[in-house]
């Protein structure tokens, strides 16, 4: 089956702004074919697609999901949100292992991704989770088994804290595999919420006061210091502190061990958003300053901050309307990430390719993903439609997450998806969910 998509507009670095350059491409069955910007000479009985007034762009590869099967199927599931992936431009997805049971095991880890080939619809691969137990069967694993091994160094959802530094050196001593971490220093935290609990009003932004500057510092420094150490390859998940920047470098990404990421969140949010929203942006690590968000987006910008990853964590509305203590972490976010960073790019007036590198390039880099992040000739034809200029306002009855609901209700983006292109089948189209193909395992 061929596909031409005709007058593409594409992302360059060549280009300021939100402007591609035009190119034709041509698509047979699930690969790029031919790039160019001539008319290409077109097989018999091929679909044409003119992509006039569209920006093409390649699949979003979000490396940091929650879809939350196995054991909270309630809430979120495989087949929900990764149709919601596809509706938000998302083809890739890492998901985490804080499942019940936590995938901590080969048995487990296998039992998930059977899970995933009958229920994903988008592309996938799963994380590996460590507890102070199980350090030697997970540097064991099969290369390409995994995405990568999961650290929790501060406590979150599903309770898997590492917290013996005998078991951590040992991991970042002897991994060949990438340690992506959540870094929260577990004793500040603790100390913290003992101190909120005893006050009454609650402060709005208590999430912040808790989960401090300090607790995430701490945390990160203790983790990149061990990383230098052993030149462990490392990752910093969702970063959310101006403070962190300065343990982390700018140099090119393939220059680098130690690399970071941050979720749409921390770059759209600030604490000040607790007011009106409360615990629907609470999260783990918290959303913080004005000044922290500013200086993130300064980060992303000039390459301190390798990529953007969701931390996509579905919750549903009447868990999140308990009272703050009660109230789980999380948001749910991989419907509208795409939106949300253009949203920026354009507050920032940084050009289209960024938004590319950070969401689709980089990933694919980091992680060794073959054959996809890029629009090129041989590459899997993963592709987003996007309209630029054409607003989007976000209502409950369009959001496909099973949790149905979404601190972004009722804003207006400037900008839509209009069509999602899986491993060169239309996927999703104008509103709707065309063709509910399998996904595929990603290559690693």
């Amino acid at each position: 089956m061929y596909t031409y998509l005709e007058n593409a507009s594409i992302s360059s670095k060549d280009v300021r702004g939100f402007k591609g350059v035009k190119k034709n491409i041509l698509i047979e069955d699930e690969y790029i074919k031919e790039v160019c910007d001539k008319d290409i000479s077109l097989p018999e009985g091929c679909k044409v697609i003119d992509c006039e007034g569209f920006m093409v762009l390649p699949g979003v590869i979000d490396t940091h999901v929650h879809f939350r099967q196995p054991g909270a199927e309630y809430k979120a599931d495989m087949l929900s949100e990764s149709l919601a992936a596809l509706a938000g431009g998302v083809t890739s997805v890492f998901d985490m292992p804080n499942n019940s049971p936590a995938i901590v095991t080969k048995d487990l880890l296998q039992e998930k991704y059977t899970l995933c080939k009958d229920n994903m619809h988008c592309n996938y691969s799963l994380y590996f989770g460590l507890t102070n137990n199980n350090i030697d069967e997970a540097i064991n694993l099969n290369k390409g088994s995994v995405a990568g091994l999961k650290l929790f160094l501060g406590s979150s959802t599903g309770n898997m804290l590492v917290d013996r530094k005998e078991s951590i050196t040992y991991l970042f001593q002897h991994s060949p595999f990438i340690i992506t971490a959540h870094c929260e220093d577990e004793q500040i935290i603790q100390a913290n919420t003992q101190k909120y609990r005893c006050i009454s009003p609650i402060p709005y932004n208590v999430h912040s006061l808790i989960r401090t500057e300090q607790a995430c510092f701490e945390s990160s420094k203790f983790a990149i210091d061990l990383a230098k150490r052993h030149n462990t390859q490392f990752h910093l998940a969702h970063l959310t502190t101006g403070k962190e920047i300065s343990l982390l470098s700018c140099d090119k990404l393939e220059n680098k061990h130690i690399t970071s990421e941050v979720s749409p969140n921390h770059l759209f949010f600030c604490d000040e958003d607790y007011k009106t929203l409360g615990n629907l942006i609470k999260c783990n690590p918290a959303i913080k300053t004005t000044e922290d968000r500013k200086l993130l987006r300064q980060a992303l910008k000039e390459g301190y901050v390798d990529m953007v990853a969701t931390d996509h964590a579905p919750h549903l509305l009447s868990e999140k309307q308990k009272e703050y203590f009660s109230a789980p972490s999380g948001i749910p976010s991989i419907q509208f990430s795409l939106l949300m960073m253009l949203e920026i790019a354009e507050q920032e007036q940084w050009d289209l390719s960024l938004i590319v590198e950070k969401m689709m390039e980089n990933p694919a880099l980091r992680f060794n993903i073959k054959k996809r992040g890029f629009i090129k000739e041989g590459y899997f034809a993963d592709l987003v439609f996007v309209k630029l200029g054409e607003k989007k306002i976000v209502k409950k009855e369009d959001i496909l997450s099973k949790c149905k609901f979404s601190p972004l209700e009722n804003h207006c983006f400037n900008n839509s998806v209009y069509m999602t292109m899986l491993n060169g089948d239309i996927v999703y189209k104008d509103g709707k969910v065309e063709n509910q193909i399998k996904a595929k395992r990603l290559e690693l």
